[in-house]
Parts: C-alpha cells; sequence; structure tokens
C-alpha cells in the first residue's frame, strides 16, 4: 500500500530579518503540504514570500535573517529501517544532517542559473562535486554519470558540454546544465524557484515538460515557486497562493481555478488576460500594493485593498487558515469564517 502521509509539512513557519530599520517578517506564519510524488505550485505577487519559503526550507537563509518559529517536517526513508520525520526548521544550516539533505534529498533550481552556478569552474566540476559529496563513487564514476545526466536533461554533446562554463552557454542551455546539477543525486523533492522566468515561450515549454518528466522518472515531488498562472493550471496538482507572507488559500488545482474562494485568489484570477476574449478593455489589476514589509497591516494583511472587507472585521483581526467543510483546501479569509 503507497504511503499517503505527506512528504514535506510546514507549520507556523516564520521567517524575519532583523534590520537596523525594523523587522522584515517576510514570512508569517505560512503553512504548506506537499504531497509524495505531486507538484506543488506557490503563486503570489513579489514580495510575498515565496522564494524565502524555499530558501527556509535548505536552511539558506543569511543573516540578519532566521526562522523565528514553525515547523518543516521532512519526511526521509531511509534504505534500510522505518521511516524518519526531521524537523528542518531545528537543524543548524552548516550541521552534516542538513548537508546530506540539502543537494541529495532535497535539491532547488533557483531563479538565474547565470549568478547560482560558479562562473570559475566547468558545469562537469559542479556536477560532480555534487554527486561525490553525496554518493561513494569515484571521481570516473561521478563524471560519467554526470554525462549521462546532461544527456537525460537534453544537452548535445554532453562528452563535450561537461568542460564548459556556465557563461559559454545558452540560457535555455544553463538552465538544463542547473536541473542535471539538481537532479544529480536523485532527490525526493525539487523545489524549482521561477525555473522559466528569463527564457523564450518556446524554451520555457521544454524545461517544463523536461521537469515533469524527470518527475516520472525519479519518482520526487515538486515544489514551483512561480508567477504564471498559466504553468500551475498546465503543471501543478495543487496549488498555495501567498500574501505578505502568509498562505491565503491552498486546494487542488482545478478547484481553485474554477472557484477560488479568496478576494486576493479572485483578483489574480480576473487578472489573467482571456485568450480571444471579444470585449479587448484593461485587463483587471489589483488596485494598490502589497504593503511594506516593516508595516504590517492591523488585522487581515489583505484588507486595504480588498473589495469585500467587512469593516469592524477585517482590520481589526486577523483570520486563521482553516478547512472548509467537505473538502480538501483551506482558506484564510472571514467570509468563510465563524
Amino acid at each position: 500500500m503507497e504511503n499517503q502521509t505527506p512528504l514535506l509539512e510546514i507549520k507556523g513557519l516564520k521567517t524575519y530579518f532583523f534590520l537596523d530599520e525594523g523587522i522584515v517578517k517576510a514570512v508569517e506564519g505560512a503553512d504548506i503540504t506537499v504531497p509524495r510524488k505531486s507538484t506543488v505550485g506557490i503563486v503570489g505577487e513579489s514580495g510575498c514570500g515565496k522564494t524565502v519559503t524555499a530558501y527556509s526550507i535548505l536552511q539558506l537563509i543569511e543573516r540578519p535573517g532566521r526562522i523565528e518559529s514553525g515547523q518543516i517536517l521532512w519526511r526521509r526513508a531511509p534504505e534500510n529501517g522505518p521511516e524518519e520525520v526531521i524537523d528542518l526548521a531545528t537543524l543548524k544550516p552548516n550541521s552534516r544532517a542538513m548537508r546530506q539533505i540539502r543537494g541529495g534529498e532535497i535539491a532547488m533550481i533557483f531563479q538565474e542559473p547565470l549568478t547560482s552556478l560558479s562562473p570559475v569552474h566547468t558545469v562537469g566540476d559542479q556536477i560532480t562535486e555534487a554527486i561525490r559529496l553525496h554518493r561513494p563513487v569515484s571521481a570516473a564514476e561521478a563524471r560519467e554519470q554526470a554525462i549521462q545526466m546532461l544527456h537525460r536533461v537534453g544537452i548535445p554533446k554532453p562528452e563535450q558540454r561537461i568542460d564548459t562554463y556556465p557563461f559559454q552557454l545558452s540560457g535555455g542551455m544553463r538552465q538544463r546544465a542547473m536541473i542535471a546539477l539538481s537532479l544529480s543525486c536523485h532527490p525526493k523533492l525539487l523545489i524549482a524557484d521561477e525555473p522559466t522566468t528569463a527564457l523564450d515561450v518556446t524554451t520555457q515549454a521544454q524545461i517544463l515538460e523536461l521537469m515533469l518528466e524527470l518527475q516520472n522518472d525519479f519518482d520526487m515531488s515538486i515544489l514551483l515557486i512561480t508567477h504564471n498562472l498559466g504553468v500551475v493550471a498546465e503543471t501543478c496538482d495543487r496549488v498555495a497562493v501567498m500574501y505578505l507572507g502568509e498562505v491565503v488559500e491552498q486546494a487542488d488545482t482545478a478547484s481553485l481555478f474554477n472557484e477560488p474562494k479568496h478576494p486576493y485568489t479572485q483578483a489574480l484570477m480576473r487578472s489573467i488576460p482571456i485568450l480571444g476574449q471579444r470585449n479587448r478593455g484593461r485587463l483587471d489589476p489589483i488596485k494598490g500594493m502589497v504593503p511594506d514589509p516593516y508595516n504590517r497591516p492591523k488585522g487581515c494583511a489583505f484588507h486595504p485593498r480588498c473589495t469585500q472587507r467587512i469593516a469592524g472585521l477585517c482590520d481589526q483581526k486577523s483570520p486563521l487558515l482553516q478547512t472548509l467543510p467537505g473538502s480538501d483546501r483551506a482558506v484564510r479569509c472571514w467570509l468563510y469564517g465563524e
């Protein structure tokens, strides 16, 4: 019988940055669940805490930032022995346990591969280093595995390209090299932080198709961070909508697109251009801007921009993320509260 417990559970995660100007509450009580062998999308405007959440999972938050509270429960299945549940939030960033998980069990595709890959090391050196760090293989065996991985992600003539530097590759080839590096140790969770933002539409489609193909081959889950709701509709099984560091809605993709519940999700859906629409008027943007993280509004974080706010309630008390009756979707909004 297949294990039904989620692979990753984020509960009440709070990640703050302590600056001279004040405390930036980048992630304020996020709750996200990633089932096994599934694709979960995280969407929201810039500055809503999507990337900081991903960095928190891998303990990549640099000073003056730190995880203040919450749990990041990672379920690992060793080759010999029962399943282990590890709270990644309690591990030190440079501890042996965290280094073993980071890159080996959980890998990440960063937003811009040109700045994420080392410019002074060849693509092959970087992939073989990752393989030898997590697997007991020789240098020759690691190089052969790296060539096979480059071939697997669609890079032509991998025997030659393995000795090239990142700046010698095109944008699409760099992204494929980054995917090869991330998947070289066959992780169980791949975090993809806007992996197609800087690519043309044709290359975007190829990269997304490649990721889903490799997901089936390696039986892994994907946590996809993106602004593109079209990509979410095409690739994700579930979606978490974030706003100002909080998850305001989480549901399966079909339910979210067909019947969005939270006013912020509804506003995001209205801002999507519809192909073939006869009325070629202006798009319906969300009025206002994401509030300054130094000065979060009292009550619901979205209430200053919400057209459905309840006076005396939404501007005074912050709602909790609650599961709707008879469903597996959750919403953080007073419209569905008691």
